[in-house]
């Protein structure tokens, strides 16, 4: 492709890309569980749009096919980067772009008090019943980390099988080993990614309940302590790159109990059951 073929091209999908956000839709638009849905837009323009801006970054953009195991893994990692319940919080339009490579990474820069913001600012009968949203978004996160966890192992498995294959098959054009760098680059970079959300949605959450420890002392925040004790190894495996250990998150740490944050609480027996 021609330099002047490039630019045009480039001008083209920024133009479509401003539209976009003229019209508010930069933003991926999700169903039920926070599950993508398919749109042209996002699943075909943009990151054709994407690669182009990436490679004129010098990023490694790859060429290959997409396994049904690396599709997954973008599936299921995709409401980490997100948080459908609370869209102030988690930036959608942002991720998105980051996600098509139409911009580049900016999560880095995402403050742990927005949740908590988004929280105190949400109306509630009860003050209690913050602490129970807290609670059931931390056990939505664990229940969908297995999961998670395996399907990031399977894409490691896969890129480990591509390595292999290149390196023991003669006849492969050059080219090839250039794509399998660079697909292994894109991968690394979104499990990066993943394991930037998780610790920022652990951080957010724990900053949430210290502040509602000062602003409503209740009882219903030892239960959701707990539930940050459990989230707390998923945590410090991401942390190490342990995506394929047989170990659930809960049993990986090696004995060691994770202390409570409280001693002593003001003794109120309205207690809003976790869902």
């Amino acid at each position: 492709m021609s330099e002047r073929h490039r630019g045009l091209l480039f001008r083209t999908f920024a133009l479509i890309t401003l539209a976009a956000l003229a019209a508010g839709c930069v933003a991926r638009p999700v169903g039920d569980f926070g599950r993508a849905q398919p749109s042209v837009l996002h699943d075909q323009v943009m990151p054709y749009a994407g690669k182009l801006i990436a490679t004129n970054r010098k990023e490694p953009v790859s060429n290959l096919n997409q396994t049904d195991q690396e599709r997954e893994m973008h599936d299921r990692t995709w409401r980490f980067l997100i948080a459908a319940h609370s869209r102030d919080w988690m930036f959608d339009s942002s991720v998105e772009l980051q996600r098509t490579r139409i911009g580049p990474a900016r999560d880095y820069r995402y403050g742990v008090e927005r949740y908590y913001n988004w929280l105190r600012t949400t109306q509630y009968r009860s003050s209690p019943t913050r602490y129970n949203t807290v609670g059931r978004h931390i056990l939505a996160d664990i229940d969908t980390l297995p999961t998670t966890f395996q399907s990031v192992c399977a894409v490691q498995e896969v890129d480990r099988q591509r390595r292999v294959a290149l390196a023991e098959l003669s006849g492969i054009d050059d080219s090839v080993a250039g794509n399998v760098a660079a697909r292994h680059t894109e991968n690394q970079w979104h499990v990066d990614w993943f394991v930037r959300a998780l610790n920022y949605r652990y951080e957010s959450y724990s900053y949430a309940l210290d502040h509602l420890l000062v602003e409503t002392p209740h009882e219903q925040s030892m239960s959701v302590d707990e539930n940050l004790r459990r989230m707390r190894p998923w945590v410090d495996r991401a942390n190490r790159g342990d995506f394929c250990s047989s170990n659930s998150g809960s049993g990986s740490g090696h004995g060691v109990t994770i202390p409570s944050r409280f001693q002593t609480m003001v003794h109120d027996q309205e207690i809003v059951p976790q869902k």
